[in-house]
């Protein structure tokens, strides 16, 4: 059995964030990731919305690139949840993946401690994901961290006609903003 100790990243490794120019690579890697976890009939995105949701007026999340020797080998997609019982913002992972070709080669972990970076440096509570429970590599890869798994909780999701239902079960709408003592 081969071990579940990333290996160091490599010194030809370099994480960013991501810009507009890089929707079509990060439409590829969410694409990769839905094949590898046997979802691609889910994949609805394309790059126009992408660019909108990520890098509009206001994004709905950023993004971190991984590149070995300046081409792009793997990415992070994350966004800023809250903990109230932290009372502090906390960093969620929506989706990390890394090209076949460039695994054991400190990829993950690059990432990975890029992200806990962000997360300390913003001064954020937690930093959390979800992993499918068959993705055996994924999980061993996430213990060799120190991550725990949060077995009480389960991930609950309402889309499409559903959602659209719930949104009319309550017949008033949110009022607007209101500034501070108003």
């Amino acid at each position: 059995m081969p071990s579940t100790t990333p290996d160091p990243p490599s010194s030809a490794l370099a994480i960013r964030f991501a810009t507009a120019a890089d929707v079509p690579a990060i439409l590829h890697f969410i694409r990769s990731l839905a094949h590898y976890e046997k979802l691609e009939h889910e994949v609805v995105a394309d790059e126009a919305g992408l660019t909108t949701t990520l890098f509009g007026p206001r994004p709905g999340a950023e993004v971190l690139f991984a590149e070995l020797d300046g081409a792009p080998v793997g990415f992070a997609l994350f966004f800023t949840s809250y903990s109230t019982f932290l009372g502090r913002p906390g960093l969620y992972l929506e989706d990390l993946f890394v090209e076949p070709t460039a695994r054991r080669r400190g990829v993950g972990l690059a990432l990975m401690s890029a992200l806990a970076q962000i997360a300390v440096d913003r001064n954020y509570g937690r930093f959390e994901w979800a992993v499918l429970d068959w993705n055996t590599p994924a999980l061993e890869f996430y213990r060799s961290l120190g991550a725990l798994p949060q077995s009480e909780w389960t991930v609950q999701r309402v889309v499409g006609a559903p959602l659209a239902a719930l949104a009319q079960r309550w017949p008033g709408s949110v009022a607007p903003d209101r500034p501070p003592g108003g």
